[in-house]
């Protein structure tokens, strides 16, 4: 990642390991539970929108590297949204899990023979650390509603 600012890779670095450790906060049955977001998203939910987007990243940035990018409409982000929702919603929390750290592999992969330019930090920023951050107080916010509910039972 000789291009990229150290910065962003330990800020990426340092808030995957803060998802990272947030979701091994829930027990099983608790990363399956609704109520992540309104829409009945659980955690599992969460990690998957989270690791379906770092695979576009890494998708995005080797289209970049390669000169066939196409950027997203604003629209289509929604779409994809759902779609990728829909496509990993009876995935085991396993699977999820696996396909979450396997994306993020990929798309570091990608960075580090990424073009030094502005659209390569962007994808880096928006589905790497600022998309954790993100998720993270909300990630916690239900960690801690579970546990409180689970405690008054």
């Amino acid at each position: 990642m000789a291009n990229i600012d150290p910065a962003i890779v330990a800020e990426e670095d340092r808030l995957w390991h803060e998802l990272s450790s947030t979701l091994e906060g829930f027990t099983p049955e608790q990363l399956l539970a609704p109520g992540y977001y309104a829409e009945s998203w659980s955690a599992k939910d969460a990690l998957a929108h989270v690791g379906t987007w770092l695979a576009e990243a890494g998708s995005a940035l080797e289209q970049i590297r390669g000169g066939t990018y196409v950027p997203l409409k604003a629209a289509e982000v929604d779409e994809m949204n759902e779609r990728f929702l829909e496509a990993m919603r009876d995935a085991s929390a396993r699977d999820v899990s696996a396909q979450a750290t396997a994306a993020r592999s990929r798309m570091l992969r990608a960075w580090a023979d990424a073009p030094d330019d502005g659209l390569s930090a962007d994808w880096i920023r928006k589905s790497g650390p600022d998309h954790y951050r993100e998720h993270l107080p909300r990630l916690r916010q239900w960690l801690d509603e579970l546990r409180s509910s689970a405690a008054t039972t």
